[in-house]
């Protein structure tokens, strides 16, 4: 594959990326949402997780080197009736800072979501700013008629339909796997001994702040 006069390739992660995979999502995620970060932990601490999904669980590489990845766990949606419907959520979704905004992160995402539906699945939902994501074929949930538990609607959950129609209008309540909820004192104590990192305040932490805690009537 190539993009511009470079070739990049798309393969699953393995053992021997693993220090690479965290040093990058630590590096993207640095400051971006909070002052540090903690996805390189949930990276860290995901792979082992039972909802983990191994054949998501990807490599873009530039000129053979590891640029970004892209890591999918199970989660699932529950109907009014009590019926459950399997579906994904991806994250942590990132590209080394020095080769974002040049088209790799897309190509990554475009890449799962073929073999994301080879493999069965048919609905992915994700939390996120709708700026990154909309243009790869989310929608709010409100438009699915997902919710969370209570019946709200954060703007900032977004789903993508595999299989066009297969939501079918239903009410839907999503849940996702308890590895998302990350240990906070776990991920500090894990950060610690990394290499040391400054954190300082960025505006995109604001604009976090606000898609986080909005929600759609």
């Amino acid at each position: 594959m190539i993009i511009t006069d470079k070739i990049i390739n798309i393969r699953n992660e393995t053992a021997a990326d693993y220090d690479t995979v965290e040093r990058i999502t630590r590096q993207a995620f640095w400051n971006l949402y909070v002052q540090g970060c903690n996805e390189h932990y949930l990276v860290h601490v995901m792979r082992s997780h039972p909802d983990f999904v191994p054949e998501l669980d990807l490599v873009i590489e530039l000129d053979s080197r590891v640029i970004g990845n892209i890591m999918y766990t199970k989660a699932r949606l529950a109907d009014e009736a009590g019926e459950e419907k399997q579906i994904l959520t991806f994250g942590p979704v990132c590209v080394a800072p020095e080769y974002q905004r040049m088209g790799y992160g897309k190509t990554l995402m475009e890449y799962s979501f073929v073999r994301a539906r080879e493999l069965g699945y048919d609905v992915i939902v994700i939390f996120g700013n709708p700026g990154n994501y909309v243009s790869r074929g989310f929608r709010s949930c409100k438009k699915h008629n997902i919710s969370l538990e209570g019946g709200v609607f954060p703007s900032a959950m977004m789903a993508k339909e595999l299989v066009p129609g297969v939501l079918d209008g239903r009410r839907w309540v999503y849940f996702d796997s308890p590895v998302m909820r990350v240990d906070e004192e776990a991920a500090r104590r894990f950060d610690e001994g990394l290499e040391k990192m400054e954190k300082a305040y960025r505006p995109s932490q604001e604009e976090f702040y606000i898609h986080s805690r909005s929600v759609i009537q």
